[in-house]
């Protein structure tokens, strides 16, 4: 079985390199957008801003599962960018869609919570309504939809808030800040559950092995759309609390700065970010018999990773 991996020099994609999961399960082909891998070596080319060199690789490769960790990212830009949001996060998913259903291929997709309004009170269900506020979301959705009404088999696996101990992301700002200055300002009207690459792929690894082995109408049952997130929530400046407190402990700083709790109106950003993003993961544990981890044990699991580094 030929696994193709999109995205393979994202957080996610390198989690999964570096997991290795996917290379015990198949023949596994890393796809960058220019063939390069940061984890060293070389991989395919399979740049999403460019459909018609996407369906090359699909048709070169040939894979029977595709995992696409591929994606356009910067909420912000996305507000201008929205024709290369719209073509990387949902044109590409209508071509692999189509490609997958014509090849009998499984797809697996990471979606978000910016596809919601994000303004509820209690967590989002898979089938909560969608209403995106921006072009990120839009692009998002987009994607979800061109995949699911291409007919191809599909795993939708939407998460948030995600970090690693690689690339962009809010845990590796904050320690960066946390060692420069003695006092933050951290948004605290925002609730979510912060969540980590490692409890992806391990989530991700756990819904394919029960997928592989089912045949027929029971495949069909694990096909849809999940949210594969932590268990649990807080808001960015508990987060970022938590972050200090275990850096702390860890040795990762000399000390924790203050953290000043604001509101999202002092800090504006060009793209509106959900107010309330937690994602209802029971149908997720249930389908694929796989517990999630509380956000804080994950958040300890990836300091002390960085603390051995």
């Amino acid at each position: 079985m030929k696994i193709l991996l999109l995205g393979a020099n994202g957080q996610l994609g390198q989690t999964f390199l570096l997991d290795e999961g996917l290379a015990a399960r198949g023949e596994l082909v890393a796809a960058s957008r220019d063939g390069t891998l940061v984890q060293a070596g070389r991989g395919a080319a399979g740049d999403l801003s460019d459909l018609a060199s996407l369906k090359s690789l699909l048709d070169t490769e040939q894979p029977a599962v595709i995992v696409n960790a591929a994606a356009y990212t910067a909420v912000d830009k996305a507000e201008q960018e929205t024709e290369a949001a719209d073509r990387i996060n949902g044109e590409a998913l209508g071509v692999i869609g189509h490609w997958a259903k014509e090849h009998d291929a499984l797809v697996v997709h990471y979606s978000t919570d910016y596809v919601f309004r994000g303004d509820a009170d209690k967590p989002y269900s898979p089938s909560s309504p969608t209403a995106p506020q921006g072009a990120y979301g839009r692009s998002k959705l987009q994607g979800e939809e061109a995949l699911r009404n291409s007919g191809a088999s599909h795993m939708i696996f939407r998460t948030a808030w995600v970090y690693s101990p690689v690339g962009h992301n809010f845990l590796r700002t904050m320690l960066r800040l946390g060692a420069e200055r003695d006092e933050l300002r951290v948004v605290a009207d925002q609730r979510g559950t912060p969540t980590t690459t490692s409890l992806i792929v391990a989530g991700t690894l756990a819904a394919l092995d029960k997928y592989l082995v089912a045949s027929g109408d029971e495949r069909k049952k694990l096909e849809g759309t999940f949210h594969l997130t932590a268990n649990g929530e807080t808001t960015w400046h508990g987060f970022a609390e938590a972050i200090f407190a275990e850096a702390t402990t860890a040795g990762l700083l000399a000390k924790a700065p203050i953290v000043h709790a604001i509101g999202s109106a002092e800090f504006p950003t060009p793209a509106k970010r959900p107010g309330y993003s937690v994602l209802d993961n029971t149908s997720f544990s249930h389908t694929f018999g796989h517990a999630l981890k509380d956000w804080r044990e994950g958040l300890r699991e990836t300091v002390r990773a960085l603390s051995k580094q």
